[in-house]
């Protein structure tokens, strides 16, 4: 896990590296507007407060890994997990982006953060915090009451509880 989380952070660096290239060759170009960091108070689109914030990007995130586990559970019809997760994305983010500028991903949080700067590298912290809160909610949500156990039960026991006479 270590190595993943750190491939996904440096792969949204670069990204917010490139992104930068590009914004930067028009002029006037100024990261004063945040760079599309994530942030709370003064520095939300919306100027939502800490709290709807952590509790928007918690929310947001908990229900994204609810449809990506779904999507991909065993049960769920082959080749359709990308539409529903592209979907689900698409959603949160129409729904996020006006409280936070949506991160639902802490790399996606930690590439715009380093060329904003300041108050972004402040607020950064929240946008670890909620979606690893959020994630791990889905997850033990999903583990708890959708996961396929009841289907591990029936091959453990497949005559069913023992019945008395």
């Amino acid at each position: 896990m270590p190595g993943y989380v750190i491939v996904q952070v440096v792969g949204a660096i670069v990204a917010a590296a490139v992104l930068y290239a590009i914004a930067s060759g028009k002029a006037g170009f100024s990261l004063a507007g945040g760079f599309a960091a994530n942030g709370y108070g003064e520095h939300s689109p919306g100027h939502y407060s800490l709290g709807a914030a952590m509790l928007a990007e918690i929310v947001l995130t908990f229900f994204f890994l609810m449809v990506i586990m779904g999507a991909t559970d065993a049960r769920a019809p082959k080749g359709f997990a990308p539409i529903a997760i592209g979907l689900a994305l698409t959603l949160i983010h129409l729904v996020g982006i006006p409280v936070t500028n949506t991160s639902v991903n802490p790399a996606r949080s930690t590439g715009p953060a380093i060329f904003a700067g300041g108050w972004a590298l402040a607020q950064l912290w929240l946008f670890w915090l909620a979606p690893i809160v959020g994630g791990a909610l889905g997850g033990l949500v999903y583990w708890l009451g959708l996961e396929e156990r009841k289907h591990t039960l029936r091959q453990a026991f497949p005559a069913g509880p023992a019945k008395s006479t």
